[in-house]
Formats: C-alpha cells, sequence, structure tokens
C-alpha cells in the first residue's frame, strides 16, 4: 500500500482551527505550519507506511486548467503571505522529515497524486489516498482507499457512492453537470447536485446519458421533461467542464522517485528548522520516535 498526502487539505485545516497568535520569533504566524507538522508526525508514528508522498498545490492561476478555462478558481482570493511563507515551510519540513514531496506549477495535488495512483498500479501497489476532497475519489478502484484522516475515516470503492452519491468514475461527470462552486466550474443550469445524481444512477456516463437524451423525459426526475433540451443546449459547455473535472494522470514524474520510500529523517536539520520558527520539545521528541522507526 502506498499513502499518498493531499497535503493542502490539512495545512488549511490547521489554518483555521489554529489561532494566528502562534508565531515565531519574528512575529510570523506559524499555526499552519505547526499543525501541518504535528499531523503528519502523527501519521507517520501511526502509519509507518513503507511508500508515501506528500503532494502541494503550488498555485491557483498557474494549472493547465487555468489555460483551458481562465476563470477556473478565479473566485477564490490569493492566499495571504504569510499563509504562503507557512506552504513552502510545510514543503521544507516534509523533506527534512525524509518523505517524497512534489508541486509542479502546471498540475495541481491532485494530477500528482492521480500520477503516483496510476504508477503504483503499475507496480502492484494500491493506493490510500489521504485528502477530504471529493475530487479524488473519482481515482478510487476495489483495491484503493479514500481516507478522510480527521473526519468521515476511511472509504471503500463500495462505500463511495453512500457519502458522495455516485461511484467514483461517475465523481468528474457529477461535477461536470452540477458544477462545483469551490472550483468556478458553472456546471449546466438547472441542473443540481440531486438532479446529476438522478442522471448518473440511471446512465452511466455522461456519453451515456447524451447517447439517450430521448429517454430523460421518462425518468422519475423534477422537471425530467425539460432536461434533454437543457443538456443539448448546454453541451460544449459540460465537455468544456469535463475536461476541468477530470484528474490528470500522466505527469511526467523523474523515475528514480516513484518508489516513495521514507528516507532517515534529518534530526539535525529538523532542530534547526524548529529553533528558526520558535517550535518546542513535543514535535522534536516525536521526530526523534519517528527516526527510530527508520
Amino acid at each position: 500500500m502506498q499513502y499518498l498526502i493531499d497535503a493542502s487539505v490539512y495545512i488549511y485545516r490547521a489554518y483555521y482551527s489554529i489561532p494566528d497568535d502562534m508565531v515565531d520569533d519574528e512575529g510570523n504566524p506559524i499555526n499552519a505550519l505547526y499543525g501541518f507538522c504535528r499531523f503528519l508526525g502523527d501519521f507517520m508514528e501511526k502509519i509507518q507506511p513503507a511508500h508515501i508522498a506528500v503532494l502541494f498545490d503550488e498555485g491557483l492561476t498557474s494549472s493547465f486548467r487555468a489555460d483551458i478555462y481562465p476563470e477556473y478558481k478565479a473566485n477564490r482570493d490569493p492566499a495571504p503571505l504569510h499563509l504562503k511563507r507557512q506552504f513552502v515551510k510545510c514543503q521544507q519540513f516534509t523533506k527534512l522529515l525524509g518523505l517524497f514531496e512534489l508541486s509542479l506549477p502546471k498540475f495541481e495535488a491532485d494530477d500528482l497524486i492521480g500520477t503516483l495512483v496510476k504508477l503504483g498500479r503499475y507496480e502492484g501497489r494500491p493506493s490510500t489516498i489521504v485528502t477530504r476532497d471529493k475530487d479524488l475519489a473519482q481515482l478510487i478502484t476495489e483495491k484503493d482507499i479514500f481516507w478522510d484522516f480527521s473526519g468521515k475515516g476511511r472509504l471503500t470503492y463500495q462505500q463511495i457512492p453512500d457519502v458522495f452519491g455516485v461511484k467514483p468514475e461517475q465523481i468528474a461527470d457529477f461535477l461536470a453537470l452540477a458544477g462545483d462552486s469551490t472550483d468556478n466550474i458553472p456546471g449546466v443550469p438547472g441542473i443540481g447536485k440531486k438532479t446529476a445524481t438522478a442522471l448518473l444512477q440511471n446512465f452511466q456516463s455522461l456519453d451515456d446519458i447524451y447517447s439517450n437524451l430521448e429517454k430523460i423525459k421518462d425518468l422519475s426526475v423534477r422537471g425530467a421533461k425539460t432536461l434533454a433540451s437543457k443538456l443539448e443546449q448546454h453541451e460544449s459547455a459540460v465537455i468544456l467542464a469535463r475536461k476541468l473535472t477530470g484528474i490528470h494522470c500522466d505527469v511526467p514524474i523523474d523515475p528514480i522517485q516513484k518508489d516513495l520510500n521514507p528516507q532517515y529523517p534529518d534530526l539535525g536539520a529538523i532542530n534547526a528548522f524548529y529553533d528558526e520558527v520558535n517550535i518546542g520539545t513535543a514535535l522534536r521528541r516525536q521526530a526523534e520516535r519517528i527516526s527510530d522507526l527508520y
């Protein structure tokens, strides 16, 4: 099993749950950094993974999706400078802990995770994706796990429809139909989450829906008689949205990094790092315990 961590989820979680009066000696907030270091240390102690990667987002507007659709994520405010600084520190700490980490300007963490899932399958390794982001559930097969580490817990392929309403392989289609306000993807006007779910429970995919438009009027769905015309009218927008909601699984990654084996933590550098950011003894002791595992 390989563990693929969607770092941004846990950095933001710490940022919003830990008061920003936790600062370094220069007055810079370290709340997100502290929470992420604690999360990653707890994870390593609990799981002791043989294969692990921590994936980061590099920017809101630099991915290939923004090239396709300039409004992609344009509704989000840029991260404040003090949070950007903490993201960089989180990446530094991940490296010092001996873990593979990666971010790329043209791809999101989702795409890096998708690529490592695909590479893992070539090596016979299933994946546990550690995240709270439903988008990543589209990568799950019967051998994989979706793990909301601090929330819903582990979800199998069979359990995902009970939580998200559709099968893993339908999630990108669902988002293209219903839209995704988080990413500023509009969807089809008049088709919300309930209708998109109903469509995908009756048809297997977007292609299947568009191949059977004449059958939609007979479904037991609110407004069924007008759904086909809405879908037909907005087909080009749905096709565009599907390019945005699907995860790209062919990001070029250096072959020597693909085994994802943890390395021995650099305890001296970790202590110097903690000195720099004014983090005390508890996390230093945790780093020592982790070093004993490897």
